[in-house]
C-alpha cells in the first residue's frame, strides 16, 4: 500500500483521471471521463485502477445527482435501466473470459461508427434531426452500456449511442445520465466487492483522491449549465470520436 501511495506516477495519472471523470460527470465533455481507467492503467493494471475508481465515480454520482435533481427523461431510464443490469450481470459471469482490452476495442469501434453515422445523418437531415425513442433500442444499448461498464468503465458511449440522437436538452440528456450511471455504479459495488477488489491498498488510494471528485464533478456541471445546445453536441460528439479512436487504439495494442 505505501509503495503505491509514495510513488509520484500514480499521482501524475490519477489526478487527470479523477478531474476529467469529474468533469465529464458534471456533463461536460460527455465520454471523455472515460478516459480515466486507460489513463491510470499507464502505472497499474487495469483492474486494480477500475476497483480504485468505482468509490469515486459513486461519490461524483451523489454529487450529480443533487446538482441535477429532478432534471432527466422518465422514459429513457424506465427503457434503458433494465438492460444495464443484465448487462451488469452478464460481465460478472464472463468477468474471466472477457478482457477489458477486447472491451476498449469494441466500445471504441461502435462509438467511431456512431459518431460517423451522425456526421452523415448532419448532411442528410441537418442539424436539427432527432431520433424517436425506441424502447428495443434503449433495451440493448442499455444492457450493452451496463456490459462495459462493469468490465472497463466505459459505459458512456454506449449510453450514448441511444440517448444522444434524441437530442433532448443538454440538461436535461446530463441529468438523465447522471441517474442512469448512479444506479449502474451503485449495482457495480456488488460484483465488485465479491471478486476482491475492495482491498485496503485500493480503498486506501479510493480515499486519498476522493477530494477532488466534487469539485471537478461541480466544475463539469457550472460548464454544461453555460453551453448552447449548437455548440453542447458537436463538441460531445467530437469527445466520443476521439475517445473511441483511443480505446481502439489500446485494444489493438494490448491485444496484438
Amino acid at each position: 500500500m505505501n509503495a503505491l501511495l509514495t510513488d509520484p506516477w500514480f499521482y501524475a495519472a490519477a489526478i487527470p483521471a479523477v478531474i476529467l471523470v469529474g468533469l465529464s460527470k458534471g456533463g461536460f465533455g460527455g465520454a471523455v471521463g472515460f478516459v480515466g481507467v486507460p489513463l491510470m492503467a499507464l502505472v497499474m493494471p487495469p483492474v486494480q485502477a477500475a476497483a480504485i475508481l468505482l468509490p469515486i465515480l459513486v461519490l461524483m454520482d451523489m454529487v450529480s445527482l443533487w446538482t441535477w435533481r429532478g432534471i432527466f427523461d422518465r422514459l429513457t431510464l424506465a427503457t434503458m435501466l433494465p438492460g444495464a443490469v443484465a448487462g451488469i450481470s452478464l460481465g460478472w459471469l464472463t468477468a474471466a473470459l472477457v478482457t477489458a482490452d477486447m472491451v476498449r476495442f469494441i466500445v471504441g469501434a461502435v462509438a467511431v461508427v456512431f459518431v460517423a453515422r451522425w456526421v452523415y445523418q448532419q448532411f442528410r437531415h441537418g442539424s436539427a434531426y432527432a431520433a424517436r425513442p425506441n424502447r428495443l433500442a434503449a433495451g440493448f444499448w442499455g444492457a450493452v452500456a451496463g456490459f462495459t461498464s462493469f468490465v472497463a468503465h466505459v459505459g458512456g458511449p454506449p449510453f450514448q449511442v441511444y440517448a444522444l440522437p434524441l437530442r433532448m436538452d443538454p440538461k436535461v440528456l446530463t441529468g438523465t445520465s447522471a441517474i442512469f450511471f448512479a444506479v449502474t455504479n451503485a449495482v457495480k459495488l456488488v460484483p465488485y466487492f465479491a471478486l476482491g477488489q475492495f482491498d485496503t491498498t485500493n480503498l486506501t488510494a479510493s480515499a486519498v483522491l476522493m477530494p477532488m471528485a466534487p469539485l471537478a464533478t461541480l466544475a463539469g456541471a457550472w460548464l454544461v449549465r453555460r453551453m448552447r445546445p449548437e455548440v453542447f453536441y458537436p463538441f460531445t460528439y467530437a469527445t466520443v470520436a476521439i475517445i473511441g479512436l483511443k480505446l481502439i487504439w489500446d485494444g489493438v495494442i494490448q491485444m496484438f
